[in-house]
């Protein structure tokens, strides 16, 4: 077994596992310190590979406003505190839009209103969103929703004129590669276009089986009749001692 992602939370190695499994792939769970580690057989990893990256497995790990503002016992600067807010903005947004149905990922980069230089027009607040995404995935539906999602999420961007500076792109995800599909037949695991094949084995195999059990008794059952018709024939043709006197 080869290690497939190291230092996972529980949820995101339940995930992969299950996404894995459903193609065919076995992937087990160890425990360590640090945190889950998956393995798979070492020919399974690129496909497996290719699957979680189609899917956006693992899920990047997004800090939300309250841990990027820990306090730490350190005085922020202005532009510090202002970096750290426009980070763990993006960053609920971005977990907000993985919620949408067929998200893989999201991000979000975020402009606030901000003066360029002393006498200049203050720059008005703007966001980009990119999102991957799988099908089914309606565009027509979704970004009228993600538009107003992050315009009401952001200051200065509410309203119509806000709405507009607003722009979305979607990317579709690239499709996982095809997997052997696997069943389970008796206590065989076999590639599913091969099970009804063995199944067809199994069952020629079991009639053989029974016949020639039933062969085996038929002849024994008629050896025993035949041995025991033969003595009785030949007890009866060879005289007692008793007779001869």
């Amino acid at each position: 077994m080869s290690n497939l992602q190291t230092n996972l939370q529980d949820a995101d190695a339940n995930e992969i596992v299950a996404l894995l499994r459903h193609n065919g792939i076995e992937a087990k769970k160890v425990t360590a310190k640090e945190g889950i580690t998956l393995t798979v057989h070492e020919a399974d990893v690129p496909r497996a590979t290719d699957i979680m990256r189609a899917a956006g497995l693992p899920k990047r790990s997004l800090a939300n406003l309250g841990t990027v503002f820990k306090k730490e016992g350190m005085i922020s600067t202005p532009l510090e505190e202002r970096v750290r807010y426009i980070h763990a903005l993006s960053e609920e947004l971005e977990f907000t839009l993985q919620q949408f149905d067929h998200v893989v990922s999201a991000r979000v980069h975020v402009v606030l209103p901000e003066r360029i230089a002393p006498g200049e027009p203050i720059q008005p607040s703007s966001a980009a969103v990119f999102v991957k995404y799988t099908e089914p995935f309606d565009e027509d539906t979704n970004i009228p929703r993600i538009t107003n999602l992050v315009a009401s999420s952001i200051p200065g961007l509410s309203g119509i004129e806000g709405r507009s500076k607003v722009s979305v792109v979607l990317a579709p995800a690239g499709a996982a590669p095809k997997g052997v599909q696997w069943e389970t037949v008796g206590p065989f695991m076999i590639q599913s276009e091969s099970a009804s094949g063995l199944m067809w084995t199994l069952g020629l195999l079991i009639l053989m089986s029974l016949a020639g059990c039933a062969g085996v008794l038929w002849f024994a059952l008629t050896r025993t009749d035949f041995g025991k018709a033969m003595a009785v024939r030949m007890a009866q043709k060879i005289p007692t001692k008793a007779a001869a006197t």
